[in-house]
């Protein structure tokens, strides 16, 4: 009986083991960043942010990309909105489909999107919006 009880004690401290980083997956994940940072920063250059807004509209925007956590709505050469994401949108900076569904032709802070890969169709993550904040040429 013994021998049945110790490797089930000894599985919380293999799973705990099994989500712990390595110091280079946690430094790969750090250059990630910072480099989405970096590009995140030279899409923004030139343009100030303004007051925070609940919602926008869904329509006049003509292309999203994403950064990251976080989703740019470019509307013109002169208009940008912000939203920073919470949840798991990450695939549309590599190329993955945002889908939105709303009936009020907005998209408000706290609606929830959902990403699809382009190839298989399968969905691969879903996210909350932050706060829209416009950016905008001075």
């Amino acid at each position: 009986m013994r021998m049945r009880t110790l490797p089930l004690l000894m599985l919380p401290a293999v799973v705990l083991g099994a989500c712990t980083q390595t110091q280079a997956e946690v430094e790969r994940a750090q250059v990630r960043d910072s480099e989405v940072q970096a590009k995140l920063a030279k899409e923004l250059a030139g343009l100030v942010p303004g007051k925070p807004e609940t919602c926008i509209s869904q329509f006049p925007q003509k292309q999203s990309s994403g950064y990251g956590a976080t989703i740019l709505y470019r509307v013109n050469s002169g208009l940008v909105y912000r939203s920073d994401t919470v949840g798991g949108c990450e695939g549309i900076a590599r190329g993955d489909i945002l889908v939105t569904r709303t009936p009020t032709g907005q998209l408000c802070r706290g609606d929830i999107a959902q990403t699809f890969d382009q190839a298989s169709r399968f969905p691969t993550g879903s996210c909350s919006f932050g706060a829209f904040i416009p950016y905008r040429k001075p």
